[in-house]
């Protein structure tokens, strides 16, 4: 009997702890959300509508897309939206050109220096980010390329800490499999093509969707960069929206811009979030 009890409360003292895990994930999840259901329900809202409430509701009966068809007419988002997409895409694949590369220089290949090397590249994540920027953007204006896609683009092209984390990645592949491999007299470039980047694919598609991200939500730089609207990206063109067209007194068309602009990394990240998170997992695993 005593031991049945004992179960009995062992039963309850897991079935109390796991209520209050799922009520506290239940909760945080709410609060998270919350903001997105609001951007959305308030971009579906009319204009006279949302300036009516005298206390915000949390529905609407009368649902309309009118909102977004302001945003579109008010500033040019459809040309920001494909400047952002070439911006996004044409940096990305730069990126992993280099970031590839590098991160197999480091984790395979013997050269003289090689450690001082990569200590000294470390230190660069050292440096604050404005510097950074103030230095690009005199490189970039010295060479005549304000207001152009290559400006936009080759200061982003690399990154220290996706170099690092690939390079991670890449040592933990067995270096018998690179001596097999050149045994059979494969080259360096095919061996990173056929074995160790399949093996290390969830963390280089983390770092692409991660790269999409940064790409799709820079605002500093494409903002010093560029004064040509025929280059400005999406965070140019909620700015002035907010600035120069109808943000300051039309909310639902402006929450209809940012919901037209979040929905492309919204539907990236349902896609991949599977590789995503596999990609997080075994960046964190060593050995």
């Amino acid at each position: 009997m005593d031991y049945e009890k004992l179960e009995r409360r062992a039963r309850l003292r897991d079935r109390t702890r796991k209520t209050l895990v799922y009520a506290l994930l239940v909760f945080w999840a709410v609060l998270v959300l919350f903001p997105f259901y609001w951007m959305l329900l308030t971009s579906v809202k009319s204009y006279g509508s949302y300036n009516s409430e005298f206390i915000p509701r949390l529905y609407t009966l009368t649902p309309t897309l009118e909102n977004y068809l302001s945003a579109f007419q008010a500033v040019p988002l459809g040309r920001y939206l494909v400047n952002t997409v070439v911006f996004t895409l044409a940096t990305t694949a730069l990126m992993l050109v280099v970031t590839v590369l590098a991160a197999f220089a480091f984790a395979r290949l013997n050269f003289p220096g090689k450690d001082l090397a990569f200590t000294a590249f470390l230190s660069l994540m050292m440096i604050p980010a404005e510097l950074v920027v103030i230095t690009n953007f005199v490189t970039i204006t010295d060479l005549n390329l304000r207001n152009t896609f290559a400006g936009l683009i080759l200061p982003s092209v690399t990154s220290v800490f996706y170099i690092y984390l690939l390079k991670e990645n890449f040592a933990q592949i067995p270096d018998e499999l690179y001596y097999a491999a050149k045994v059979d007299g494969t080259s360096d470039l095919k061996y990173l093509w056929k074995v160790m980047i399949p093996i290390c694919q969830p963390t280089i598609v983390t770092v692409t969707i991660l790269k999409v991200i940064e790409c799709w939500n820079s605002f500093v730089w494409p903002r010093l960069i560029t004064d040509d609207a025929n280059y400005f990206l999406v965070s140019n063109g909620i700015q002035e929206i907010r600035e120069n067209g109808f943000g300051r007194e039309n909310v639902p068309a402006m929450m209809a811009a940012v919901v037209a602009i979040s929905i492309p990394l919204v539907v990236l990240f349902l896609i991949f979030h599977k590789k995503i998170m596999a990609g997080v997992a075994r960046g964190g695993t060593k050995g």
